[in-house]
């Protein structure tokens, strides 16, 4: 059984970083693409970014476009979501997801996803 965990949460001021931290337990790592996704009080999930297996294609929601960006450590077994010039609206529960497929084409809907992590909170304010 896959298991995540999501890291590195937490209150942050208006306009500055922060980067979170997916941890999978399980060797063939590798072969899954991983999804990041948030949930703000009262609001649906909403993909944020996803990477495939290899790392060689990535993809944003417009809303966080040209400043967060993901990426992946496989002898780590880690993705990374670094989020730059946070804004108050970025505030949600982050999650990390993981598909056994390599590359997920509409991977910014959560229904394509297998696995999910318990979630960290991001909290932006100043």
């Amino acid at each position: 059984q896959l298991q995540l965990v999501e890291s590195g949460g937490g209150l942050v001021q208006p306009g500055g970083p922060l980067r979170l931290s997916c941890a999978a337990s399980l060797f063939t790592f590798d072969y899954y693409a991983i999804g990041w996704f948030r949930q703000a009080p009262g609001k649906e999930r909403e993909g944020v970014s996803c990477i495939s297996s290899s790392g060689s294609s990535t993809k944003y929601a417009d809303s966080v476009k040209g400043r967060f960006t993901i990426s992946r450590d496989n002898a780590k077994n880690t993705v990374y979501l670094q989020m730059n010039s946070l804004k108050p609206e970025d505030t949600a529960v982050y999650y990390c997801a993981a598909s056994r497929l390599s590359l997920v084409r509409r991977c910014l809907e959560a229904e394509e996803w297998d696995s999910w992590g318990q979630g960290t909170q991001v909290t932006v304010s100043s």
